[in-house]
């Protein structure tokens, strides 16, 4: 047999829908309603709900043995119907049995909301994906990354692919899982972070869009152990100004991305995009000061109630649902972060809080390779264990910087959900590592 490419099985598309046209597809029967010699099959393709109507006589298939879960090919004429989703429906002409469930399923698929505990969604979370809702969050994660990726393209940004298997955790702690490798000690990456530094040596500027993975004993609703980080790194800045003027850029790109492309999910999901107006930047210190309202801290870090006191305080005062935290306390920040010349205890570091949770955490990093030996002599570190990374600045690197974001964390602001957990397809958390 010579394979041609032809004869390709077509996705169902809008532009499909045209009034008074015949179309041909397949999918999923969502709901079925009977109503004696006529029946309103709602089926389920990859993005949308679409209205049929089935009637004896008319349609030579049969509606006997296809029920809900039934995968089906159906043909028929596109009818326009104000009062049917998506504006049209389809009289059948054909109909016919592709395969059917064994059972049925455990949770109401077919109810506009689940209407049961998060815990069960996510015992069943194969079936729970089948609801539009709950399926629609994660069309927005795809369009998340799809915006990142061409925005990063557009400003002329290498894409790459990082181990993932490690040696050392990139951020220097013990929040790393531990694995064996051919009988040598590795790890599961905690970040990109050396890889995408050692990068910007010979590509300027890289970005990645991949696993990373933190064995922190949170169980919180804004923790996972496994999650996609949105990674990039930029050569020749003059500060960390630059990283995050490229993020604000980036963040009125995806946007704009997603309310010109994903409005069908927004409507099904009743989502408001959050505001983005003038990203306003203020210094740890401010920001302890407005979350105590001037009486002063000797925190060396946000919680999340500070967070959210901070988001609403950039709302109120610049119309966005935005602030940059910056110039956090060393200590509490990365080995390879560059301190403020002003002030070694503090760090060229920052972070973007969204809707009251941080998804960013970015700033410049150190690259003169005596500075950074130092450093990581200062915090008890062993220079040796990281010496394919040291060998970089060993050879020269230029002033850089670069950042993370949470794909999760910024799906679940982006939408509004209430735990990290319902942006997440199968998420990896203490208790969770099925299915």
């Amino acid at each position: 047999m010579v394979l041609k490419g032809e004869g390709l099985a077509a996705a169902f598309t809008m532009d499909m829908l045209i009034p008074n046209t015949e179309i041909e597809f397949c999918a999923c029967v969502h709901k079925v309603k009977k109503m004696g010699a006529f029946a309103f099959l709602i089926l389920r393709t990859g993005r949308y709900l679409i209205q049929s109507v089935y009637e004896q006589g008319v349609c030579s298939g049969s509606l006997e043995g296809i029920y809900q879960g039934c995968y089906v090919k159906v043909k028929g004429m596109v009818k326009a119907e104000k009062r049917a989703m998506l504006g049209a429906e389809i009289r059948l002409a054909d109909i016919s049995l592709l395969s059917a469930p064994k059972e049925e399923y455990p949770l109401k698929v077919a109810d506009k909301k689940l209407g049961c505990s998060l815990e069960i969604n996510l015992q069943h979370r194969t079936v729970a994906l089948r609801n539009p809702m709950e399926r629609a969050v994660f069309q927005v994660a795809e369009s998340v990354v799809t915006a990142f990726a061409q925005f990063m393209r557009s400003q002329n940004f290498t894409r790459i692919h990082t181990p993932k298997i490690v040696t050392a955790g990139a951020e220097g702690g013990a929040n790393i899982f531990k694995l064996k490798y051919f009988g040598k000690d590795a790890y599961l990456a905690q970040s990109p972070q050396v890889y995408k530094q050692t990068c910007v040596a010979f590509f300027d500027r890289v970005f990645e869009i991949g696993a990373v993975y933190r064995a922190e004993k949170h169980n919180t609703p804004r923790h996972i152990n496994e999650y996609i980080g949105l990674d990039y790194e930029m050569g020749y800045i003059d500060s960390m100004y630059d990283v995050m003027n490229l993020e604000v850029a980036l963040m009125d790109y995806m946007l704009k991305y997603i309310a010109d492309n994903y409005a069908y999910e927004l409507d099904l999901l009743g989502a408001t995009l959050p505001i983005l107006g003038a990203v306003p930047s203020i210094t740890f210190d401010k920001a302890i000061d407005i979350v105590t309202k001037g009486k002063g801290s000797k925190k060396t870090d946000l919680d999340p109630i500070d967070e959210e006191s901070l988001s609403k305080y950039a709302l109120k005062e610049y119309n966005s649902d935005f602030i940059f935290v910056t110039h956090y306390p060393g200590a509490k920040r990365p080995f390879y972060a560059m301190d403020d010349p002003k002030d070694a205890k503090i760090a060229l570091s920052f972070d973007l809080i969204c809707r009251g949770l941080e998804i960013t955490t970015g700033g410049q990093r150190i690259h003169d390779y005596d500075s950074l030996v130092s450093k990581m002599l200062a915090r008890g570190m062993h220079p040796d264990a990281f010496a394919p990374y040291l060998d970089i600045f060993k050879y020269g690197m230029p002033p850089h910087g670069g950042l993370g974001i949470g794909l999760e964390r910024t799906v679940m602001k982006f939408l509004n959900l209430k735990n990290v957990r319902q942006a997440s397809l199968f998420p990896r958390d203490l208790t969770h590592l099925e299915p």
